[in-house]
Formats: C-alpha cells, structure tokens, sequence
C-alpha cells in the first residue's frame, strides 16, 4: 500500500557514502578490519560484555561477524565501527538498526575491560552521534539498555540521550527477561 508520507531518508543514503572512519574527542572510530578477530573474540568473552549482549564468538564466528559489517553498510541495515584510543582497539560502537524512511537509527555498544572507566563510551557515542546527525542526517538516535545496566545509563546521560521511559520485559538475556530503559537524542537536541 502506499506511503502519504515521503521517507525522511531516500533509499541510498547510507549506501552511497563510503564508510567513514570517525575522530572526536581523541579517539577514532574506524570501519571492522579482519585484523581485529582477537578483539572481537576478547570482547565477547567477556563476562559483563556477555551479560549485557547475550554472545560469545569463536574466531570464525568474529570473522562472519566482521565480514558482515560491510554489507550491513550496503544494504542500509547497519553500520558497525572498532573504538580505537591510542592506537588500540578498545571496543566497539555501532548503529544497530537504521531506519532511512523514519531517519531513525539504535546504537549499540561495549568497551573492553582494561579500557574501562576513561569515558571511552560516552566519548564514542558522542563521535557517532554527531556524524549520524550531521552527515547522515538522522533524525532520531536511540539506545536501550537492561534497567539492571547502571553503567549504561550513566553513558547515555553523558552523551545526552534523554531518558524517555522503561520497556517491559523487552529484552531477553541469559537470566531472565529484562526491563529496558530507553533514552534517546534528536537531531534538534
């Protein structure tokens, strides 16, 4: 059936654009390569990683999972980004899910844990915030985490994603169903 509405973003946005690699606030998001299977497999291993995001990966798995990013970007799906602060790859970022016709997209992320407790999160999520909304011009960025996730929370209110409610049982994990909280930042914040 057709649309009254014309789509925020036209089929092609993201598609046309070479992924670009992301600098801000002294540290550089740059597209999966091949060479980061250990991270990828470290980070998964992992246990709060593996609390919060429900997997592990063998190396084969963190190939695949590397290997698909690319294709994630041509198909308008998704877009996944290594954090990398002084040279290292210290976690992981990306635009989960993207919605071109609502301008919508729901980032996600995690930082390995030598690499915790210097901000790295919100300093990243505010790089890529500010790409989506400048150059891709999203509208709506959102980011949901277990209400049992104190430390995401803490990352989406320092990168200014306003609180916006809690989802009921929405995500399952390895210990039961768990509330979400939802925040979120528009283009016009």
């Amino acid at each position: 059936m057709p649309s009254l509405v014309t789509p925020a973003l036209p089929a092609g946005t993201l598609s046309a654009l070479t992924q670009p690699s992301i600098g801000g606030d002294g540290l550089l998001l740059r597209p999966w390569q091949p060479s980061d299977r250990e991270v990828v497999v470290a980070g998964y291993a992992d246990p709060d990683i593996q609390r919060w995001h429900c997997r592990s990966m063998t190396g084969a798995e963190a190939d695949e999972w590397i290997a698909r990013w690319p294709h994630r970007w041509r198909d308008e799906t998704g877009a996944g980004w290594a954090v990398v602060d002084d040279g290292l790859v210290a976690g992981q970022i990306s635009l989960r899910r993207l919605d071109l016709g609502e301008a919508v997209g729901e980032v996600s992320y995690w930082i390995l844990p030598a690499a915790r407790g210097r901000k790295l999160a919100p300093r990243a999520l505010a790089a890529l915030t500010g790409w989506a909304f400048g150059t891709l011009l999203l509208h709506r960025i959102e980011l949901n985490h277990s209400t049992a996730n104190p430390a995401s929370c803490r990352v989406a209110d320092r990168a200014g994603f306003a609180a916006e409610g809690v989802r009921r049982a929405e995500a399952r994990h390895a210990d039961g169903w768990h509330d979400m909280h939802a925040h979120a930042r528009l283009a016009t914040d």
